[in-house]
């Protein structure tokens, strides 16, 4: 059949229309998804624009916790504007810092930064601790002179099984902030404040890559550890926290050669309890080294910015008043009896033992009570605006692990605050062989104390002491005038320092951590002195430490405590 003309022509047309239809619904759809696409990849461009802005401010928030002494001071002055914000060409941000919380001891900080972009905005809020090293220092030298210092070498042998930072020295010519002598095995990460390499581009480590199988960081923030103004604060709060019985202020009262004035800690466990014995206004007759060239005694110079040094006068030994018991100044009292909690903004910390000493401490005496050694059990800090004088062992009660360390879930802790230094004593000076006198004086009315260990053969209350040939310290110690070592090292010489035996070789063995602003001489290979075995307690990586003494400049996440979100 042969359809009209007309008619097909009309049926041409409804062809046509209706591909048209199609076509412009397929070209409508189309332009649809292309805008949808459009629309969305700017939609996504804009939400990374405000997440990446929320991050710098985030990033921004914790550049200026580094910048502050103290962070919880800082918050709590009417001088520190906890908020902020950054402006970009495309993108701006707000944020804020907070106090959050307390896990067991350690202050948890809250930084919430917001991101715009156009109609979009992101969310960053983090919850961020101090980070904690195992031995941090403001420089890898010893002072050799009053404004001069020597390096100090980890040298071939050494096991270095702790948490190393070392602040970024600003020396010219630009050299490595770390001295290294043979090959000494870092068992743990090294963190450099200063950067790989010089204003040239030289690579200054290259050398040693090699020895850091943990790694090594550069560019990592300094340790505020040189900081006397953060030292400070932290004293000032705690002295400010801690219970008015034990803030004690010793007096000087005996007629010694150089007196100092201090207080005698003793701890040890009776009864199942921990205990602290106290002793107030002891006076230390201190030995002048002022003239003598060939020891390592110094503290920093106090206002010199940590680039001056002075002599100090060293321990010798110390007496207390007779009537000390029966007048007070000599108590025992419980551990858990020195506990108090940090509070902030409302929130407390986990309680903790607190003594706060405006003078001198010694640590150590000759009671049988703990078989020869401090014996803690319990949490303790001690916090010292002079010396503290390390003469006996110290150790934890309580669990340990087959490598000695004390177990994770031992809940006995020390932390040792010193802003001047942290010294082991030398018990030989107790002899006066190179002095005027040939034995401990005791003024009318007062007593001579004892320290360490009668020397072999002498009775027990014999003035000849020694301490332990491995002299164990267990505890987080920080040092804010100097470094922590042992007193009367002598430059080059063989055992003029007493030792326990005068033939071996002597070991101290630190189980914790270390802050100081320099290095401090433990011994001389060979000659004088200690050789060092310093291991990491991690558990003070987890706040169980009373008090909030952390001093580094840098601020992490704490676990789980990232998260990030649209609005």
């Amino acid at each position: 059949m042969i359809y009209p003309v007309k008619l097909q022509k009309a049926s041409v047309l409804v062809l046509v229309v209706v591909s048209l239809v199609i076509l412009t619904a397929i070209g409508l759809g189309l332009l649809t998804v292309s805008y949808g696409v459009r629309h969305r990849a700017i939609a996504v461009k804009s939400e990374s624009i405000a997440m990446l802005a929320a991050e710098a401010g985030y990033e921004e928030a914790i550049f200026r916790m580094s910048q502050q002494p103290d962070m919880l001071g800082a918050l709590n002055s009417p001088a520190f504007d906890s908020t902020g914000n950054l402006t970009f060409a495309d993108s701006y941000c707000d944020y804020t810092i907070s106090f959050y919380n307390f896990v067991a001891s350690k202050p948890v900080y809250r930084v919430l930064s917001e991101g715009y972009c156009g109609n979009f905005n992101r969310v960053v809020e983090v919850y961020v601790v101090q980070a904690v090293s195992g031995w941090d220092m403001g420089m890898c030298r010893v002072p050799s002179s009053s404004t001069e210092t020597d390096p100090v070498y980890y040298a071939n042998g050494e096991i270095i099984d702790i948490l190393i930072h070392i602040n970024k020295l600003n020396d010219n010519p630009d050299e490595k902030d770390i001295y290294i002598s043979g090959a000494p095995q870092f068992l743990d990460a090294v963190e450099m404040g200063e950067s790989r390499y010089t204003d040239g581009d030289s690579d200054k480590y290259s050398s040693v890559m090699g020895l850091f199988d943990n790694g090594i960081y550069f560019d990592q923030p300094d340790s505020r550890i040189t900081d006397e103004d953060s030292v400070a604060q932290k004293v000032v709060r705690f002295k400010d926290s801690t219970l008015e019985s034990l803030k004690l202020k010793p007096q000087i009262t005996a007629p010694l050669s150089n007196p100092q004035k201090a207080v005698q800690l003793e701890f040890f466990v009776e009864g199942g309890a921990g205990k602290v014995r106290i002793t107030e206004d002891c006076t230390v007759r201190g030995f002048r080294q002022s003239q003598d060239s060939s020891t390592w005694d110094y503290i920093i110079k106090p206002g010199s910015g940590g680039n001056q040094y002075e002599r100090y006068d060293i321990y010798g030994y110390h007496v207390m008043p007779q009537d000390a018991e029966a007048t007070g100044k000599r108590r025992t009292i419980k551990v858990e009896d020195t506990y108090v909690s940090q509070s902030f903004g409302g929130v407390q910390s986990e309680p903790g033992g607190q003594i706060f000493v405006d003078g001198n401490v010694i640590i150590g005496g000759d009671s049988s009570l703990h078989s020869g050694d401090q014996l803690l059990k319990g949490k303790m800090t001690v916090v010292a605006t002079g010396n503290i004088w390390i003469a006996d062992s110290i150790k934890m009660d309580g669990e340990r692990d087959g490598d000695g360390m004390p177990n994770r879930n031992n809940p006995n802790v020390l932390g040792l605050v010193s802003q001047k230094v942290i010294r082991v004593v030398d018990p030989g000076m107790s002899e006066c062989d190179d002095f005027s006198e040939d034995k401990p004086v005791e003024p009318s009315g007062y007593k001579y104390v004892p320290i360490g260990i009668a020397d072999s053969g002498e009775p027990l209350d014999s003035y000849e002491r020694r301490l332990p040939s491995t002299t164990v310290i267990e505890g987080a110690l920080t040092v804010g005038g100097g470094g922590f070592g042992a007193e009367n090292v002598r430059r080059g010489y063989y055992g003029d320092r007493k030792e326990a035996g005068f033939s071996a070789q002597d070991n101290l063995l630190l189980r914790g951590t270390l802050s100081e602003a320099l290095r401090g001489v433990v011994g001389l290979i060979g000659k004088d002195g200690y050789l060092k075995h310093y291991y990491m307690d991690k558990r003070l990586l987890e706040g169980i430490l009373p008090s909030d003494f952390w001093l580094k400049g840098k601020y992490i996440p704490a676990p789980a405590g990232w998260h990030d979100y649209r609005i």
